[in-house]
């Protein structure tokens, strides 16, 4: 009984922060919902089918926020896969502070941030551009490039006013959340940190693998820890850098909340996992 409290009160301690950004993220998703012109939806995917870019260089700023953004405006059609791809792969959620906070590490901050916003361009543009002439129209989803084929994941509650239908999407994806971090929780509490570790530390050249895997967690709990284990020495630099390419923070849970592709969200989710172990691997031996 005193496991499950501490769970559900560590639940809600990290999702209540987040209430205020997704409401003001849905106020935003509302408003392009109901005005969406040509002009606003090319400006958001950052010149068409270049969206990718900018979504690499807004995905590495230090929060989960704009993950869960992305996942909603891809739901919506209005961004492409390679740009949402291009936000959850450069995403880092709470790495940042942690590693900033670790002076020895700052070398390896930078090394991270600056190494995923490449990849993240590299990976949308390879989704967006070659692999989209190959692709089924039913897995690539997303932006079909004119405005005219750009639509809204739902209906609008236009009777509802956009400050209610917002606060609607909110707590509907705060429930969603809180249960998530509820069962994440739970295990950790269930299993110990020390079991955890133990487990990342026998598998060695194997570990991006597994470190991308659990970095697919939709919660910030997977990026501190991933980042303690490489603090700790635990893990390999290549383990921390592919666990981190997959930690989309919370993006990743909204995005199989509001998109109704099953085949689009588990494309997007292996291609994720598949970037994030295979650049680890790469990154193996690299003495940081």
């Amino acid at each position: 009984m005193e496991i499950l409290i501490h769970s559900v009160v560590h639940s809600l301690e990290d999702s209540l922060p987040m209430l205020p950004f997704l409401y003001l993220a849905y106020l935003l998703i509302e408003w392009l919902e109901r005005h969406h012109g040509q002009k606003i939806e090319q400006a958001l995917a950052g010149g068409g089918r270049w969206g990718f870019v900018p979504g690499a260089l807004l995905g590495c700023v230090p929060q989960c926020g704009f993950s869960a953004v992305a996942s909603n405006l891809y739901a919506s059609r209005v961004i492409t896969p390679g740009t949402v791809l291009a936000v959850f792969l450069a995403t880092s959620d709470e790495a940042v502070p942690l590693l900033a906070a670790a002076p020895g590490a700052w070398t390896a901050l930078l090394v991270v941030l600056g190494l995923k916003v490449v990849i993240a361009i590299v990976a949308g543009f390879v989704l967006d551009v070659p692999l989209r002439r190959f692709l089924p129209k039913s897995l690539y989803g997303g932006y079909a490039g004119h405005a005219d084929e750009v639509d809204c994941h739902e209906e609008h509650e236009e009777s509802s006013g956009i400050w209610l239908s917002a606060l609607r999407h909110t707590l509907e994806i705060f429930v969603f959340i809180v249960a998530f971090s509820f069962v994440i929780t739970l295990v950790f509490e269930l299993l110990g940190e020390q079991t955890v570790a133990g487990l990342f530390a026998d598998l060695g050249v194997f570990q991006p693998m597994v470190a991308a895997l659990f970095g697919l967690v939709p919660n910030c709990i997977s990026s501190v820890l991933l980042t303690q284990l490489y603090l700790e020495g635990v893990i390999s630099f290549g383990s921390l850098f592919g666990g981190l390419c997959a930690a989309a923070g919370v993006g990743m849970a909204v995005l199989w909340k509001v998109n109704p592709s099953f085949k689009q969200n588990l494309f997007l989710t292996g291609f994720l996992w598949a970037v994030g172990a295979v650049c680890g691997i790469l990154l193996q031996f690299l003495p940081i």
